[in-house]
Parts: structure tokens; C-alpha cells; sequence
């Protein structure tokens, strides 16, 4: 889930905006990771190298690794690593924000150090555990100012997770905001009562339903219907359901789900502890509204 999070962190240092965040990330499932990404990002070269090799490129008929090795810039040894190598999916979505020109390869080479040495990532194939996820969320809540409560933790854990295995894991959450009063698109609520009371809604337009219905249905829906309420409605219920199983088995705290219903206000009045995390895909913006 790294890469998901690198692109909150570019957002928040306002290396990018949402605007670019979203095309890099539209563009994604078309591309490759390249060789002088890999290098750059384990300290095999530098920005500098690379850009030289990329430009001789255009000049030589020659692949990356053959003009590095001819310069001196990489050994062959370091060309047989990198081709080998599990890479984290945060090097993909860097570099399409090099290609698409949000970026240089400089400004990618500093933005991950910092990234790394401000979440301690050390060595990360995006396939990170339970116990790593927790913690790029504590400081996804921490960058925002909100207050890290353990079971916001395993909640946004689980839905984060949710979303990469149900529908893509093409996003890149924002960060949560606090608001009082929420205007509504098209919105399902659910609430889980018992010791904790939490209550979560998924909400956005119609268009963006469209994608995530189709996504999670694995279907191809065309227009906003009942199917694509549906599809809404079960997500999120399957999402909660699977929360309280997490909270009783490893809580022995015993929750019940009231079944999820459409919000029919245009505007909803939260209360204090409530915000809402906007959360990107190439198809649209996702809305998670919480009360925790």
C-alpha cells in the first residue's frame, strides 16, 4: 500500500496536484516500471545519470542498461540485481509523474527519500504486512492532525485493504477532513452499534458509482440503477461485516450491523468526530464518510 500513500504524501508536501496525481494514476495499468527508475532508487545512480542515459538514448540505438554500463554509471552485476528485483508500485506511479512532466527525475529522487526516511521504509516491495500498513496509516492520521485511535487504525486498515482487493488498487486516499455539515451525491450509510458505535458511509457521483459498481460486480454497467445501488450496498456491507469479525476475534468485543440505507437529506449534519477521506481512482472520486 505504499504507493497509495506516496501519492497523500506528494499531495501534502503540494509536490503535485490532484489533477496530475489522478492522470499519473489513470496511467498506471498501461505502464512499466523502467530500469533507471529502479536504479535511481537504489542508490545505483543518480537523477543526473539518468537523464543523461535517457537522452543518449534518443541519439544511440542502444537499450538503457548497455549505455550505463558503457559510462560506467552501473555495473553488470548492478543491471543483473535490478532486473531481478521485487519493486514497490510507488516507483510506477513516480515515474508516469516524471513522464507526464509533473515531476523531474530529480524531484522524484528527493521526494522518495524523504518519503522513506518520514514513513522509516526500509526496503519496500508494496507487499507489506499487517503491522506496516497500521503504520502508514497512524501517519497518514498524524499528517492530517487527527487523532490516532487504535480502532480507526484497524478500520481504515481493513478498508484501504478492502478497496485494493474489491476494487483496484489504482487510488490514492487524501487526507481526512473535518466537516460539520456534508453535501451528499449519492450516499449508503451503515451503522454498527454495540460497546463501539461507529458509522460509515460510501458516497459519490453517479458516474463515479458506475465504475466502482463495475469493478466490484466485475461487470460492465452503463447507467445508475438498482444494480449499481446494489453493488454499493454490498460493499459496504461486506466491508463492515468483516470489521466486526476482525473486532471480535481479536477484541472479544461483540458489534451488530444495522442493514445500510440510502441518505435521502441532500446535506448531512455530522457530528465532532466525524470526517471524510476523498479518495481518487481514474474512474472518480470515492467519499468515506466516518463517525468514530
Amino acid at each position: 500500500m505504499y504507493a497509495q500513500f506516496f501519492g497523500n504524501y506528494l499531495l501534502n508536501r503540494k509536490a503535485v496536484t490532484p489533477e496530475q496525481l489522478a492522470k499519473a494514476i489513470a496511467n498506471s495499468s498501461n505502464t512499466h516500471i523502467k530500469l533507471g527508475t529502479l536504479a535511481m532508487h537504489k542508490g545505483f545512480m543518480t537523477a543526473a545519470e539518468v537523464d543523461e542515459v535517457c537522452f543518449l538514448q534518443t541519439r544511440e540505438d542502444k537499450r538503457f542498461g548497455e549505455i550505463a554500463i558503457e559510462r560506467n554509471y552501473l555495473f553488470e552485476d548492478q543491471l543483473e540485481d535490478l532486473l531481478k528485483s521485487q519493486n514497490p508500485d510507488f516507483l510506477l506511479l513516480g515515474q508516469n509523474l516524471v513522464d507526464t512532466g509533473a515531476l523531474s527525475n530529480g524531484e522524484l529522487e528527493e521526494l522518495i527519500i524523504d518519503y522513506q526516511n518520514d514513513y522509516e521504509i526500509v526496503a519496500p516491495t508494496d507487499r507489506a504486512g499487517t503491522e506496516d500498513t497500521q503504520a502508514l496509516i497512524e501517519n497518514f492520521l498524524i499528517s492530517a492532525e487527527r487523532p490516532v485511535d487504535e480502532h480507526a487504525v484497524m478500520y481504515l486498515n481493513l478498508v484501504f485493504n478492502n478497496l485494493v482487493r474489491f476494487i483496484g488498487d489504482d487510488f490514492t486516499p487524501l487526507s481526512p477532513i473535518q466537516t460539520s455539515d456534508y453535501e451528499v451525491n449519492y450516499c449508503v450509510t451503515q451503522n454498527i452499534t454495540g460497546p463501539l458505535k461507529f458509522s460509515s458511509s460510501l458516497d459519490m457521483e453517479t458516474s463515479a458509482a458506475i465504475g466502482f459498481a463495475s469493478r466490484y460486480a466485475k461487470m460492465e454497467f452503463t447507467e445508475f440503477d438498482e444494480y449499481v445501488k446494489a453493488s454499493l450496498e454490498d460493499f459496504l456491507n461486506l466491508h463492515n461485516g468483516l470489521f466486526i469479525v476482525n473486532m471480535s476475534n481479536e477484541e472479544s468485543i461483540e458489534l451488530t450491523l444495522d442493514p445500510p440505507h440510502q441518505e435521502t437529506e441532500p446535506v448531512l449534519s455530522l457530528s465532532d468526530n466525524s470526517f471524510v477521506i476523498p479518495v481518487i481512482y481514474p474512474f472518480g472520486t470515492i467519499y468515506l464518510l466516518l463517525t468514530l
